[in-house]
């Protein structure tokens, strides 16, 4: 079982708690500061942040499915 990010990009508020927590993960755009997913299917040893940066999103714009 694989674990996969979906971002919703326009619901994205650039606030960056992705990076913070999921550094390995998530990025932002320099312009806009909106999220960037740099592993679209991430590594088992990074999911408990990824889950983190999920529930801690404000703007709800981060999901992370089961495939």
């Amino acid at each position: 079982m694989t674990a996969r990010i979906e971002l919703d990009e326009p619901r994205c508020v650039a606030s960056g708690l992705c990076v913070m927590v999921a550094p390995d993960v998530f990025d932002q755009r320099n312009d806009d500061g909106i999220a960037i997913v740099l592993s679209e299917e991430p590594a088992d040893e990074t999911l408990a942040g990824v889950r983190e940066a999920v529930t801690l999103c404000p703007a709800a714009a981060l999901r992370l499915v089961t495939v």
